[in-house]
């Protein structure tokens, strides 16, 4: 995924996604370096719109120095059936424990919109961030060309009422 950086040193705020988020969450996906190569395909042309956006439980991170707040991140929690739909860290913000911050916020959230389990159908390169994150391999996603040429790993997080 990224270059392994310093942890986080910034003021890091998560906030919810609002419509005029929406370029910028674009072009997170599309400039993911986890998406380079043979998985290119997978999000060209693909658009985080506003009406996902206001659809979708989307929270981005954000950096509080700056003005306008950088995005560094953001997911987005599907509550029926409950799944984790997205989530991205800038490649220049990875290693630094901003996907960590987001999955426990996202895990807060499903707590909160009483979720006992979240699903993730994850990319590839991302499987071993879930397994760290405390995600559980609950089985495969077969592949769906053309959009998805291969299979993909499922995961679930389990989350405990507090």
């Amino acid at each position: 995924m990224g270059s392994r950086t310093s942890p986080i040193s910034q003021p890091i705020i998560i906030r919810r996604a609002v419509a005029r988020d929406a370029k910028r969450l674009t072009r997170l996906v599309r400039g993911s370096g986890a998406y380079r190569g043979q998985y290119a395909s997978a999000v060209a042309g693909y658009r985080v719109g506003p009406d996902y956006i206001e659809a979708h439980r989307a929270f981005v991170a954000v950096d509080a120095d700056e003005p306008g707040g950088r995005a560094l991140g953001f997911y987005s929690l599907v509550l029926a059936p409950p799944e984790l739909d997205l989530l991205f860290v800038a490649d220049e913000a990875q290693g630094r424990g901003i996907g960590r911050l987001l999955v426990a916020h996202m895990q807060s959230e499903a707590r909160a919109a009483g979720l006992d389990r979240v699903m993730v159908v994850s990319h590839l390169p991302a499987a071993d961030f879930y397994h760290r994150v405390g995600a559980i391999r609950t089985g495969t996603a077969l592949a769906n060309p053309p959009a998805v040429p291969w299979d993909r790993p499922e995961f679930e997080f389990r989350i405990p009422s507090e």
